[in-house]
């Protein structure tokens, strides 16, 4: 397969991705997930990826002349693991191993939630090398349970219910499993896709805030299944507010406090649209100390869609209303077509609408499990910041 100069000049700086319009010529009827040699105009052996049809043409797993088999899979988990041994927090059970193209396996990452894995795949093209990495996971780690999951981009147009997923090796968990990070407990579900219960990505931002939860009151938006909140309510919150839209979210939330020998009775529980809830604590002046705004990329609630991309300058703007003076809003944004910088003019122009002045206190990121090569700027895809207000 030849590639244009475009593309030779990003595949030889380490991007992994080949776009359709830079191919200029390929073997005819090629299938997705057949192995194809790269090659420049000129002839030069650019490395050997996997052929897919849809918005990505071709993910690069090598850039010499060598296999795509257990050998190549062993090799990345190898160094996957070194970093790991090195990253993960001590009493931490849930970390990701592999994160896909800034571990050299594009489309594929693997998580692990103590004795269960779950192996999540981009597209239906990486399929080829699930055999083989699940014998090599198994073989590593010896899980009771490894799980498929499928995460295809919206551009490529995959019915999921058509692929495998779920349990593919082992056995399936009785019930919750408990994983702990730094400490702390989660019940997770291995095997529920968006559902498992613990984004391990936001494990160091949720450390460097622990020393400053003490005695605030703590507002926690979107709260999903309250790790934040606990994580606040053990080091020593007075009170923290989870809003969500899910009760059944909550319900898992509370569980998570009971899990952590919290008293979930003191502290609130809210099942309702965020903003419904906003407008009456700004009615009502009812103010927060902290408040936390991690939106999911889209939500429908009594009041409508919410899009973070689009309406996180207002989000921002109404929980800066219902912040105390000397407040802190912690704000993170994980939709990859965001920019850091449109973060930033986001949360800028929520301060601005709000009539608020905000000190940029702490910017984080994904957890060092979840690295990001520089060669593939797509690798930063959360933004994690926390604000002081100061006017």
């Amino acid at each position: 397969m030849v590639v244009n100069g475009y593309s030779e000049k990003w595949l030889k700086q380490g991007f992994c991705w080949v776009y359709p319009a830079e191919v200029l010529a390929h073997p005819k009827r090629l299938r997705a997930g057949q192995v194809v040699k790269l090659a420049s105009e000129s002839g030069e052996d650019l490395g050997r990826g996997l052929w897919d049809t849809g918005w990505i043409a071709v993910r690069r797993f090598r850039d010499d002349a060598g296999p795509m088999d257990r050998s190549l899979l062993a090799e990345r988990l190898d160094a996957a693991q070194a970093l790991r041994d090195v990253a993960v927090e001590a009493n931490t059970t849930a970390y990701r191993l592999v994160h896909g193209e800034n571990d050299g396996l594009p489309g594929i990452r693997v998580d692990i939630y103590g004795p269960q894995v779950v192996i999540t795949l981009d597209t239906p093209s990486v399929r080829p090398l699930l055999g083989a990495l699940v014998e090599e996971l198994t073989e590593r780690l010896k899980p009771r349970g490894i799980h498929l999951a499928w995460r295809p981009d919206p551009r490529d147009n995959v019915d999921t219910s058509t692929l495998e997923s779920g349990l593919i090796s082992g056995h399936r968990p009785p019930g919750d499993v408990r994983v702990m990070e730094r400490g702390m407990a989660c019940l997770v579900r291995p095997g529920a896709g968006k559902d498992i219960g613990l984004y391990t990505d936001m494990r160091t931002n949720r450390a460097w805030l622990e020393p400053y939860w003490g005695g605030r009151r703590v507002l926690n938006l979107f709260a999903h299944t309250g790790m934040f909140s606990v994580a606040a309510a053990m080091s020593g919150a007075s009170e923290v507010v989870s809003v969500d839209l899910s009760e059944a979210y909550l319900e898992r939330a509370k569980a998570n406090f009971v899990a952590n020998n919290l008293d979930p009775d003191a502290h609130s529980f809210l099942a309702e649209d965020i903003r419904k809830a906003m407008d009456r604590f700004r009615r009502t002046k009812d103010l927060f100390d902290a408040v936390i705004l991690d939106p999911p990329g889209f939500s429908h609630g009594s009041e409508g869609r919410l899009s973070a991309k689009q309406d996180y300058p207002r989000m921002v703007s109404a929980s800066l209303r219902v912040l105390e003076p000397e407040g802190w809003f912690i704000g993170a944004l994980n939709v990859g077509t965001v920019s850091p910088r449109d973060f930033h003019t986001a949360v800028r122009e929520g301060a601005k609408k709000a009539g608020r002045s905000l000190q940029l206190l702490f910017e984080g990121g994904q957890a060092p499990d979840h690295p990001a090569l520089v060669e593939f700027p797509e690798g930063r895809y959360l933004k994690f910041g926390v604000w002081r207000c100061v006017g």
